[in-house]
């Protein structure tokens, strides 16, 4: 079983760049030719679908990813994006009316359960789940009693290091890792938010945050005086694979790069075979 984990591709109206200089548009239609070429079982995309969470962007993301993928694309908001637009323009993808206020729900891929959650905060940049997004999720893990699961939500349960991101976390993360410990077999979490590769552990779990699609990273930077810059460095998006018990996540990088060159090793190399080493007598 394969799955594509995106996040943040910040979707802009044709033709206009976010933050002035990043094409992310672009680089969507370029990971979305990859992503097909796996042809995953499902498309996981957690948050910040858009850059400001307009029709006229939604429509543009329809355009891009419509039709393109022919396995179910299953999303949640991100801070960036507007609860109720987000809602109409996507309407027809699963789980997205399931919850009267927020857009959170459960799925099954294969033998895994899925949950979706909502931790947006309108009109701020952080991250929360409430008494009632908390309760849903403690429900949907009752209703996944003996299955593995994967959680999908925009902001990470952790905290980096980088001051501007941490100035937004997921606040007061403790509840929600409590109850995957609970639960015993949440084997991953997929979040975006930070625009960086980063990755943690909770106990049996794997807490992952995904880099930006258009390939804005966030500056890493350890200064906890360090304002909020990104470099323009490759995007990129996870593919899951799923062996059995075993789940590995794989980061592919976005682009066009030289190659595919064979590991043609020198005959000095100390792996080979002795009797290779030794050749014809």
């Amino acid at each position: 079983m394969l799955i594509a984990h995106l996040t943040d591709l910040h979707v802009r109206p044709f033709g206009k760049p976010a933050n002035r200089v990043v094409e992310t548009n672009l680089m969507v239609e370029r990971a979305i030719r990859q992503v097909a070429g796996f042809a995953p079982d499902a498309v996981i995309i957690t948050g910040d679908l858009t850059e400001n969470g307009l029709p006229e962007e939604y429509a543009e993301l329809r355009r891009l990813l419509d039709g393109r993928l022919t396995c179910p694309i299953y999303a949640v908001p991100g801070n960036h994006d507007r609860r109720e637009i987000f809602r109409t323009a996507l309407g027809h993808w699963p789980g997205i009316g399931d919850h009267p206020d927020f857009i959170q729900y459960t799925a099954d891929i294969g033998d895994l359960r899925l949950i979706m959650l909502d931790s947006v905060v309108p009109h701020a940049g952080h991250g929360e789940l409430c008494a009632r997004r908390l309760h849903f999720l403690e429900r949907a893990l009752a209703d996944a009693a003996g299955r593995d699961v994967i959680i999908g939500l925009h902001h990470p349960p952790l905290l980096t290091g980088i001051a501007a991101m941490d100035a937004i976390p997921l606040r007061s993360p403790e509840p929600f890792l409590a109850l995957l410990a609970r639960h015993g077999r949440v084997r991953a979490v997929l979040s975006g938010h930070h625009h960086r590769v980063i990755m943690a552990q909770s106990g049996p779990t794997m807490l992952i945050a995904g880099p930006a699609i258009p390939g804005h990273q966030s500056e890493l930077t350890f200064d906890p005086a360090a304002p909020a810059y990104f470099y323009l460095e490759p995007g990129g998006y996870f593919i899951l694979r799923r062996d059995g018990a075993h789940l590995t996540a794989t980061l592919a990088t976005i682009g066009d790069f030289p190659g595919p060159f064979p590991f043609a090793v020198d005959a000095d190399y100390p792996g080979r075979k002795k009797s290779d080493q030794e050749g014809p007598t």
